[in-house]
C-alpha cells in the first residue's frame, strides 16, 4: 500500500529555507538536499510506520546526508508532514505545528 504524502505550507517554507542555506554554502548543495528529501518522501510513502514515534503520534524520518528530519503524522492512508527541520532545532517549534 502506498500512502499519500501531504506537505503542509510551513514544511514547504522549512524546505525553501534549508535549500537557500545550503546553496549559499556551496552551489549545488541545495539541489543535493532536494534529491535526498525526495528520496525520504518516497520511503515515507511506502512505509511510514517504520519511522519511530517521537512524541505521541508524531513520527520522525531522518534525511540521508543532511541533519534534517521530517516530522509527520499518519491519518489512515495519508501522511501529513508538519515540519522539515534541522534535528538540532528546539523541539517546541515543530511540536507547536503538530
Amino acid at each position: 500500500m502506498s500512502y499519500d504524502v501531504r506537505i503542509r505550507p510551513e514544511a514547504e517554507d522549512d524546505l525553501k529555507e534549508a535549500y537557500s542555506y545550503f546553496e549559499q554554502c556551496r552551489s549545488g548543495l541545495g539541489a543535493d538536499l532536494i534529491l535526498c528529501i525526495e528520496d525520504s518522501l518516497s520511503k515515507i510513502s511506502r512505509n511510514p510506520e517504520q519511522y519511530p514515534k517521537i512524541h505521541k503520534a508524531l513520527h520522525r524520518a531522518l534525511v540521508r546526508r543532511f541533519p534534517y528530519g521530517f516530522f509527520c503524522k499518519i491519518h489512515g492512508d495519508i501522511v501529513i508532514v508538519f515540519a522539515i527541520m534541522h534535528c538540532a532545532r528546539e523541539p517546541k517549534k515543530w511540536l507547536s505545528r503538530a
